[in-house]
């Protein structure tokens, strides 16, 4: 662990500048930058100090981050099939209900419907990649073809359905808890 880094990257993430940091914890903005760059090593007191402005406890300091995850490979994804209802749906990023967008691949055979949703404060976004998707929000009916796309607010009822004779695909990203 580069410790004078991560006083660095928290000072940074505080918006403070060495010289600040430094009259927080009467030192030098001198020994801020030579604690930085591993020149010095501070005495435990001192440490306990900056931590304190830092907003750190010394277990949250030390503890090793966990690598952040951008890539989901296809054997992380999980799916569903609805026969009943024609369609089959691939959530693309595991435990995205927990984030504010949640990503899904969505196949609806010839005549599926996806499930109907009530009014929310969710925005979503429809990318069609194969068919016609039909959008029914409220008493209105839209359609997007491949390569088109769907950008509303659910302020009304809504579902998407197929509206081609084949199988129809979609991405759709919704907010909040929208599936």
């Amino acid at each position: 662990m580069d410790i004078g880094q991560k006083i660095r990257n928290l000072r940074i993430q505080k918006n403070l500048t060495q010289e600040e940091l430094g009259e927080r914890t009467d030192l030098s903005k001198g020994y801020i930058s030579q604690l930085e760059h591993n020149q010095s090593s501070p005495s435990m007191e001192t440490f306990f100090d900056i931590l304190a402005v830092l907003g750190q406890t010394p277990s949250d300091f030390f503890q090793e981050e966990k690598p952040i995850q951008l890539v989901y490979p296809v054997d992380e994804q999980t799916e569903y099939h609805d026969e009943t209802k024609g369609y089959t749906i691939r959530w693309l990023v595991p435990e995205s209900n927990e984030n504010e967008m949640e990503p899904v691949a969505i196949s609806l055979d010839p005549h599926g419907t996806f499930k109907t949703f009530e009014p929310s404060p969710a925005e979503t976004f429809i990318y069609v990649t194969a068919g016609i998707i039909g959008l029914t929000l409220g008493e209105k009916v839209y359609r997007a073809k491949a390569g088109e796309t769907i950008y509303f607010h659910a302020s009304e009822n809504h579902q998407i359905q197929n509206l081609a004779k084949g199988v129809s695909r979609c991405i759709l990203v919704a907010t909040a808890s929208y599936l």
